[in-house]
């Protein structure tokens, strides 16, 4: 009898899956499962479900196997070769309930569902740390815009700084009011007298001889003539 229900279901899902299955032996075929991610731009993953029946199926579990195509790309949050233990594992409770029936195309359904699920989980994850770790960045730039909050400590801390600081402004302001009165207190340089120049040895040839007082010496002889 199980033979005979394993050619009836082989028959229906020829029906099913006219072009996804491919006979290896007369009880053994792989089943192409391509996952339908919504909002999935790149190719869809796709994965070979290899059913071989026991002789008693279907009162007895048939044997599974999960692959992906040869030289495919992983999928991005979906890897076959290292979730099919995960997958088949999540398979075993739909075998037990489906025992005594053909089951093949609930299997196929149920890795199908898991696997997209698999897929959308992990997507969701991703995002998820995308969007915290945009957010402690933004947090950690909105800290350049806030001030420290203001406690008892951070307003005396602050008080000392301001009124250092205002302190060192007004000793600089009076350093530099007390440079400018005191630029403005320097005389002019005293103009020398005749005399003075020429014991300083600054005046020249050319020039005349002049008394202490700065008085040309020949005015002076000529003032002492007119007055004898």
């Amino acid at each position: 009898m199980g033979r005979e229900e394993q050619i009836e279901e082989r028959e229906v899902l020829d029906s099913i899956f006219p072009e996804e299955i491919t006979d290896i032996s007369e009880t053994e075929y792989r089943i192409s499962i391509t996952l339908d991610i919504p909002e999935d731009e790149g190719e869809p993953p796709v994965m070979l479900l290899t059913v071989r029946y026991p002789e008693d199926y279907p009162d007895k579990a048939p044997l599974l196997e999960l692959a992906a195509p040869q030289n495919s790309t992983p999928h991005q949050y979906l890897n076959v070769a290292e979730d099919k233990e995960r997958l088949l594992q999540d398979l075993e409770a739909t075998v037990e309930e489906n025992l005594g029936m053909a089951m093949v195309f609930t299997l196929v359904s149920a890795v199908k569902e898991a696997a997209e699920q698999l897929v959308v989980e992990r997507r969701e994850a991703a995002a998820r740390e995308h969007e915290e770790a945009v957010l402690a960045a933004e947090r950690e730039e909105n800290k350049k815009f806030h001030g420290t909050p203001v406690n008892r400590e951070t307003f005396l801390k602050w008080r000392e700084g301001f009124l250092k600081e205002m302190e060192e402004a007004r000793i600089r302001e009076e350093e530099e009011r007390a440079a400018e009165m005191k630029k403005a207190r320097i005389k002019e340089p005293t103009k020398l007298t005749g005399k003075q120049l020429w014991e300083r040895g600054l005046a020249t040839a050319g020039q005349e001889e002049v008394d202490e007082d700065g008085v040309p010496t020949e005015e002076v002889q000529k003032l002492k003539v007119g007055g004898n």
